[in-house]
């Protein structure tokens, strides 16, 4: 598992526009991307003590979250995500779950899980037993994606960011989401080993200060 620099910063709309002018001369747009972005449902998951939640708010120096995430509605490829973080770093590890897996999951049936082959699902399994894991709330938002090879570095915007507040039926496109307060636009830049100066000055907006910000966090504002 390899861990990678990540800066947050929180931005407004006028930078949002003068970032896609910039990025867009520099880097390329995710193939993956349908016109230019990702509309993006995740699931993430808690315990009844939120232990993720309050682990971010305390800034604990080693921490996970586990999530389940699609894209732009097509439930067809589902991913289980866990996002570990050790001193400032971070990593994901993932594994491609189907949708009645998922549902399962979101259900509390877990019988199928240590028999999947893959490690994650096993983990999560584990500690949806020991830890009381659960799904928590869904977290919508919408996402430009940037890519750079040189240094492995993706920049991401995002923004519209929604909470399921205590829904957690994430499958159903009919599941009602309410705007997570009032949420800023957030860049996002991750590398590996070096962060080339081009992309560098890019990101680069006066007066932007490195964040924070967690979208799970935002989303946990109506409990």
């Amino acid at each position: 598992m390899k861990y990678r620099h990540e800066w947050k910063h929180e931005i407004n709309y006028a930078d949002l526009l003068t970032l896609r002018l910039r990025l867009s001369a520099v880097m390329k747009r995710d193939e993956h991307a349908i016109g230019g972005i990702y509309r993006i449902r995740s699931l993430y998951f808690d315990n009844l003590s939120d232990k993720a939640l309050r682990e971010k708010i305390d800034g604990v120096n080693i921490r996970e979250k586990f999530r389940i995430r699609y894209y732009n509605g097509d439930a067809s490829f589902i991913v289980l995500e866990k996002k570990s973080k050790i001193n400032g770093l971070c990593a994901k590890e993932s594994c491609r779950i189907t949708e009645d897996e998922a549902q399962k999951i979101v259900g509390g049936n877990l019988g199928w899980m240590p028999g999947s082959g893959r490690p994650l699902c096993l983990e999560l399994y584990s500690k949806m037993c020991s830890q009381g894991l659960r799904p928590k709330t869904i977290v919508d938002y919408t996402r430009d994606p940037f890519i750079y090879g040189p240094g492995n570095v993706r920049v991401t915007i995002d923004y519209n960011i929604r909470t399921g507040a205590f829904r957690t039926d994430f499958l159903n496109p009919e599941t009602l989401t309410l705007p997570a307060g009032e949420s800023p636009i957030i860049l996002e830049v991750k590398w590996d080993d070096y962060l080339p100066d081009i992309i560098r000055d890019a990101v680069t907006i006066p007066g932007r200060r490195v964040s924070a910000f967690s979208k799970y966090e935002q989303c946990r504002i109506y409990g």
